[in-house]
């Protein structure tokens, strides 16, 4: 089966690179096996079991997909990955999507998982890889609270003792904004390139609106940035930004900020900085995410043993 799985990412791994209809669709057996996008909530496509979760944020309720490798249940620490943002791919067929499979999406899970030597899970974001929800809305209230409701959900049906958050872009973006919900038991908080002073950001890429919207065209964002005093204490917590000075995605200006208001409230942050991949210099080498997030998780592991 693992065998099958490789070949599969392979294969829609390669058709990724190209685009245009000359490209065959990614191999996926029957068009009921793929994640659907963008789709709104259905309670009875939302079963009771591992790898759903239905939970009722303030906006309505939500069905939130996760990818689980396959030894989280009563885990002292598992990894949390949410992905960066996917616009440029939820307008496609869902079978030319890559990676847009539960087996794929698992697979990837437990591959990130033998790497990292920790419990992974891969939760997609609203209107991404199956959960319910607009990715249009992203970085919105909306987004943020449907994470927020899925993490304590997970957390209970596996009984999850504690959780690193890693995201990348606008995945570090939702880690970020789920601190400043006040959320608590996270061991460490590993955020990439990850988009904060969303307005400025906007203006300083040439997409606001008349300078009133960030870079959706919505002026309803939630910028983590404007939220620094909801960040639970916690001496124990590390929350590790890392991203490129050359990133011109995510201006690093800006990221420099988040972790200076991060800092004078209190809070145990690092800023680093690492080579991005050409021509954007916005998406990190080296797995640099994967690697300070299992050796994160390592560490807080060792620490709460000494404590016990």
């Amino acid at each position: 089966m693992r065998g099958v799985l490789v070949l599969l990412a392979l294969v829609q791994a390669a058709c990724a690179q190209r685009t245009g209809p000359d490209v065959p669709r990614p191999f996926i057996a029957s068009n009921d096996e793929v994640l659907h996008w963008n789709q709104p909530a259905d309670r009875a496509g939302c079963p009771d079991r591992p790898g759903y979760l239905w939970v009722r944020p303030a906006e309505g309720p939500a069905c939130i997909r996760y990818f689980a490798s396959d030894d989280i249940d009563g885990a002292r620490m598992a990894i949390v990955q949410f992905s960066g943002d996917r616009d440029g791919v939820m307008d496609q067929a869902p079978e030319r999507i890559p990676g847009n499979t539960e087996p794929l999406r698992t697979f990837d899970a437990q591959r990130s998982r033998d790497r990292a030597g920790v419990p992974w899970i891969f939760m997609a974001r609203p209107g991404t890889y199956g959960s319910s929800g607009d990715h249009r809305k992203r970085r919105q209230l909306v987004e943020f609270h449907a994470l927020d409701a899925a993490l304590d959900a997970l957390m209970q049906r596996h009984r999850l003792q504690r959780i690193v958050i890693v995201g990348h872009s606008g995945g570090a973006t939702a880690g970020a904004a789920l601190l400043t919900l006040g959320r608590t038991r996270v061991a460490c908080a590993v955020l990439t390139s990850g988009a904060y002073g969303l307005l400025e950001r906007a203006r300083m890429l040439g997409r606001s609106r008349d300078g009133r919207t960030d870079t959706t065209g919505s002026a309803q964002f939630y910028d983590p940035l404007d939220h620094v005093g909801g960040i639970a204490r916690d001496p124990a917590r590390r929350i590790v930004l890392i991203g490129s000075r050359d990133d011109r995605n995510t201006p690093f200006a800006l990221q420099e900020r988040f972790s200076d208001a991060v800092a004078k409230a209190g809070h145990r942050i690092e800023l680093r900085t690492h080579a991005g991949e050409p021509p954007d210099y916005h998406d990190l080498k080296d797995s640099i995410a994967l690697r300070t997030a299992a050796q994160c998780a390592r560490e807080a592991m060792l620490q709460q043993a000494g404590n016990t």
